[in-house]
C-alpha cells in the first residue's frame, strides 16, 4: 500500500480472497498498529469500491453481531451470551439463553458484492459447510439455531449463496433453512472507524 508516499506492507484483517475489492489504485482506510515488535506497522481494515465502503475487519462481525443483539430484542429476554461455544465437534459463534430458549448462532461476515447483490462465501468453505450441518443437529437436541451473515457494507439489494463459488454451501444453506435454521442478513453502516447493524436484508436462496 502507498501511505503518505510510501510504500507500506499492510496486515489484511481477511482471510477470504478479496480480489474484487484489493485492486491497483483502490482507496483503503488503514489503522497503526499498537504492537512495535509486529513486522507490518498498518492493519488494512476497509477499501473503497466505487463510492462504497466495505468493512474487511474479519474479525468486526462477531463484535458486530454480538452488541446488535443486546438491543434488538431477537431472542426475546437474553439471560447468557457466551461466545465461542462447542457443540459436538464443532465451535460456534454464540450460544444464547434466553426466556428458557437455548440458542445456537453462526455468525459470517460478508464483503462480496456484485451489483448490489452481496454473496457468501468468497472462496470455497467446507467449515461453513459442517457449520450447517451441526446446526441442523443441534435442533434434535433443543436448541434452536441461526445463521447471520453480516454484510460489511450498507445500500444491497439482496442477499445470496455463492453457488458459482461453492454450490455445496448453498445446497447446505437451502437444506439448513428446510430444517429450521433461521437465516439472518444484516447490512451495516460503515464508516473510517467504526461498523454497526442498520437493516435486515432480504435473503435469496
Amino acid at each position: 500500500m502507498e501511505i503518505d508516499g510510501r510504500a507500506e506492507i499492510c496486515h489484511v484483517k481477511n482471510t477470504g480472497r478479496c480480489r474484487e475489492l484489493l485492486v491497483p489504485g483502490a482507496a483503503v482506510i488503514v489503522q497503526e498498529a499498537g504492537n512495535l515488535n509486529r513486522s507490518t506497522k498498518y492493519d488494512l481494515i476497509a477499501v473503497y469500491k466505487g463510492g462504497r465502503l466495505i468493512n474487511m475487519d474479519s474479525q468486526a462481525p462477531n463484535r458486530v453481531f454480538s452488541e446488535w443483539l443486546k438491543s434488538a430484542e431477537l431472542f426475546g429476554n437474553i439471560t447468557l451470551i457466551r461466545p465461542e461455544y462447542t457443540y459436538k465437534s464443532l465451535r460456534f459463534d454464540f450460544y444464547v439463553e434466553a426466556d428458557g430458549k437455548r440458542i445456537l448462532a453462526e455468525v459470517k461476515g460478508v464483503t462480496l458484492e456484485e451489483n448490489g447483490i452481496v454473496l457468501f462465501p468468497d472462496a470455497p468453505t467446507q467449515r461453513g459447510v459442517k457449520h450447517l450441518l451441526e446446526l441442523c443437529e443441534s435442533m434434535k437436541d433443543g436448541y434452536c439455531a441461526y445463521i447471520a451473515f453480516i454484510i460489511q457494507m450498507e445500500g444491497v439489494r439482496y442477499f445470496t449463496p455463492n453457488n458459482g463459488t461453492h454450490k455445496e454451501f448453498g445446497d447446505a444453506l437451502k437444506a439448513a433453512q428446510a430444517c429450521g435454521v433461521r437465516i439472518l442478513a444484516l447490512d451495516c453502516r460503515v464508516t473510517e472507524d467504526s461498523l454497526t447493524v442498520k437493516d435486515s436484508v432480504e435473503v435469496r436462496l
